[in-house]
């Protein structure tokens, strides 16, 4: 059973950067495989991780209905589906990256979309971690066959609507019908102290605030040039904070008992 790692929050809080930040870490671990996985339709996973990306899990799908009738010799629409996923995987030192795109579009074919999920949870299995950068709704979590998250983090920036909004997404997690384990909120760019609108705010909702990650000049720098998240200093203020916030979770029970 792999480990999975969900981060959430709603665009412009530096949920990709927070998720590529966990890859980096986790890699620096050399601890087992690990699948990086854009559930986001409009996120850059890719582009934070420095990985050039060609096919989608979306495109699979419309090429799905397109062809469906019209599938190469001696494959059902399974092994073709399974053929097509490695065409979608993106293989890179260390990790591997799946794009989901838009899985879900107006022509439901729910064959299709049942086959994908399924044939997706399969292959997650393979990995010991799975860290997925998710829309705000986390969509797609709540699509999968396969349903657990184990650690599930809610970016927030250094606001009190931000943090209201995700107490609001923590709520919606509730709802999905997922197997959660640990579910915290994590502060993005904050300067060096909580302002105390914030803090009381994060002490309102139910997911507890796991710690926050500071403002990083060398991540404003990197994306303003293109370059991989991965390729930051490990001192770099952010990478740093990162680091500190897996150890949190760790000691609360988190990554080394769900990992195998």
């Amino acid at each position: 059973m792999s480990y999975t790692i969900a981060v959430a929050g709603k665009g412009g809080t530096g949920k990709t950067t927070i998720a590529s930040l966990i890859i980096a870490q986790l890699l620096s671990e050399k601890n087992g495989s690990i699948l990086a996985v854009d559930a986001d339709p409009n996120s850059t996973l890719n582009e934070s991780l420095g990985v050039k990306l060609e096919y989608t899990l979306g495109d699979v799908r419309e090429d799905m209905l397109k062809h469906k009738y019209d599938l190469p010799g001696g494959m059902d629409k399974h092994r073709y589906m399974q053929y097509r996923l490695q065409t979608c995987l993106v293989e890179e030192k260390g990790f591997d990256l799946l794009a989901m795109g838009r899985t879900e579009g107006p022509d439901c074919y729910c064959y299709v979309n049942n086959l994908l999920r399924g044939i997706m949870d399969e292959f997650s299995s393979n990995y010991k971690y799975v860290v997925m950068d998710n829309e705000a709704g986390m969509e797609h979590l709540s699509r999968r066959t396969t349903r657990n998250v184990d650690l599930l983090l809610i970016i927030s920036d250094e606001s009190v609507i931000g943090v209201r909004t995700a107490g609001r997404i923590y709520q919606m997690s509730k709802g999905l019908n997922l197997n959660l384990g640990d579910a915290y909120l994590v502060i993005n760019r904050t300067h060096e102290h909580l302002p105390e609108p914030v803090i009381a705010e994060a002490e309102k909702i139910k997911s507890k605030l796991l710690g926050t990650v500071p403002v990083d000049e060398n991540i404003v720098e990197y994306e303003l040039a293109g370059k991989s998240l991965l390729l930051l200093p490990d001192d770099s203020p952010a990478r740093a904070a990162v680091r500190e916030l897996l150890k949190i979770a760790r000691e609360k029970g988190g990554l080394e008992n769900g990992a195998k």
